[in-house]
C-alpha cells in the first residue's frame, strides 16, 4: 500500500556549500558568503557525498548548541540525500503507520527502543501470531540502481544481526528495515568492501531474519516524493563476491621529498605530494590492508617503504571474484594522474607501474571518488542489470 500523505521532516531548511570535515560530526561550510561550522549527525564516511562544493541542507538549531546549524541532507545528482540518521526511525515509523512497508502491512507499533537480552532494538511490532523485533538502518551509499550498507565498519550493526538471529531461534521474529535515502534503487547489497564481517554475518542469518531494503526519494523541502520501493538483495552475487580477495588502492600524502629503497634496484626519489598505488591480494586481503596501515618495521616491497614514510595513509579494499587490478590502473591513468614509472611493476602485470602522483588529495577529488564508486558499486549494477 502506498502512503496516503506526505511526510515533511523539517519546517524550513537553508543551503550551504560544503568545504571540509574536520571530524566525523562537524563540517565546515560556506553560507551567506561566510565560513561556518555545523553539526553533522552521521558517523559514516560519506566520501562520495561530501565533496568540495556539494550543496548542504541545514536547519537552524533552536535550543542550546555549540553550533548554529545542523546538516540534515546533501545534494547528489540534483536530489537531496537525507544524512540525519536520527530521522531514520521517524521515517520508518511513518511508513509503518501508513502500511507502506512490504511484509509489515498488518502490524502495529507496540514499543520503541525496546531491550531484549543485551541488545536494544528500534521497534517492537505486534501482529496476529506474535511480536516482531525490528532494527532500522539508514543507507546513503548508492550508485545508479544499487545501494550498499554500511559505508563504515559497524560492529554494532553486526551485533544486531546476531542478536536478532538468536531471538529467532527462541521463537521471536526479527527484521531489519534498511532506509535507502535515494529514489529508484532496485538492488541492495551489504558493503563487503568496507565491512566484510557485517556482510558475512548478513549471509549467515539471511534465513533467520527478514531484510527489507526500502528506496525513498526526497524533495527539496525534505518531504517524501515517492512511495517506498522495495529493493532486491541478490544473495547469489553477495555470496560470490563477499570474500577476502581482490584489489586495493593506497592513498598516501607525503609532506617531504623521499628516497624509496627499491631492493636490488636503484633507489627511487618521490617528491612531496599525494599518491595512489594499486595492488591486489587473491586471499587475505584484510591482512594485507592491516599490514600496510601498520607501517611494517621490516618492509620488503617499495609500497611498504612508502607506507611507512607517508604522513597520511588510507587503504581502500575493492573485493571481487575477478581480477580488477589492471582495470583500476587504467582508470587512474585516465583521470590526469602523473605516472611514476616502474614503481611496483611485476612480470605478471603488463602495466608499466602502479604508483600515480596526484595534484590534490584523491579522497576529495570527484574523479577519483567516482572511479572508486564504479569499481565498488557501478560494475555490480552492470552485472545485475545485464548491461
Amino acid at each position: 500500500m502506498s502512503p496516503s500523505g506526505v511526510l515533511r521532516l523539517f519546517d524550513e531548511t537553508e543551503r550551504a556549500s560544503f568545504l571540509d570535515r574536520p571530524n566525523r560530526f562537524v563540517v565546515n561550510c560556506l553560507k551567506d558568503g561566510k565560513k561556518r561550522q555545523a553539526y553533522l549527525p552521521n558517523p559514516g564516511r560519506l566520501r562520495e557525498l561530501l565533496l568540495p562544493g556539494s550543496t548542504l541542507y541545514l536547519v537552524k538549531n533552536r535550543g542550546p548548541s555549540k553550533f548554529g546549524h545542523t546538516v540534515v541532507a546533501v545534494e547528489k545528482n540534483g536530489n537531496p540525500v537525507l544524512l540525519h540518521t536520527h530521522m531514520a526511525n521517524r521515517v520508518v515509523e511513518w511508513l509503518l503507520r501508513e502500511r507502506a512497508v512490504p511484509g509489515y502491512e498488518k502490524t502495529a507499533i507496540a514499543g520503541r527502543e525496546v531491550t531484549f537480552g543485551r541488545s536494544r532494538f528500534d521497534f517492537l511490532l505486534e501482529r496476529e501470531g506474535g511480536n516482531v523485533l525490528v532494527e532500522v538502518k539508514s543507507c546513503t551509499l548508492f550508485e545508479g540502481s544499487v545501494a550498499m550498507f554500511p559505508d563504515a565498519v559497524t560492529a554494532r550493526g553486526r551485533r544486531h544481526l546476531l542478536a536478532l538471529a538468536d531471538m529467532a531461534g527462541k521463537g521471536m521474529e526479527g527484521g531489519i528495515i534498511i532506509l535507502i535515502n535515494a529514489p529508484g534503487v532496485r538492488w541492495f547489497l551489504p558493503d563487503y568492501h568496507t565491512d566484510l564481517d557485517f556482510a558475512q554475518a548478513m549471509l549467515a542469518v539471511r534465513n533467520d531474519i527478514a531484510f527489507t531494503p526500502l528506496s525513498v526519494g526526497w524533495d527539496t523541502d525534505l518531504s517524501t516524493t515517492t512511495p517506498a520501493g522495495r529493493a532486491v538483495i541478490p544473495w547469489g552475487l553477495v555470496k560470490r563476491e563477499a570474500n577476502d580477495g581482490g584489489s586495493y588502492i593506497v592513498t598516501a600524502r607525503v609532506d617531504r621529498n623521499l628516497t624509496v629503497d627499491m631492493g636490488d634496484k636503484r633507489p627511487l626519489r618521490i617528491r612531496k605530494g599525494h599518491y595512489c598505488y594499486v595492488g591486489s591480494a587473491a586471499t587475505d586481503l584484510t591482512k594485507t590492508v592491516r599490514g600496510l596501515l601498520g607501517k611494517k618495521k621490516n618492509p620488503r616491497r617499495p609500497i611498504d617503504y612508502l607506507a611507512r614514510e607517508a604522513d597520511a595513509l588510507s587503504v581502500l579494499p575493492i573485493r571481487s571474484s575477478e581480477s580488477l587490478e589492471c582495470d583500476i590502473i587504467q582508470g587512474l591513468e585516465g583521470i590526469g594522474s602523473r605516472h611514476v614509472e616502474g614503481f611496483g611493476s611485476s612480470g605478471g602485470c603488463p602495466c608499466p607501474g602502479r604508483l600515480f602522483g596526484m595534484e590534490d588529495d584523491p579522497l576529495r577529488d570527484k574523479a577519483f571518488v567516482t572511479l572508486l564508486q564504479y569499481f565498488r558499486i557501478g560494475r555490480l549494477e552492470k552485472i545485475l542489470e545485464g548491461k
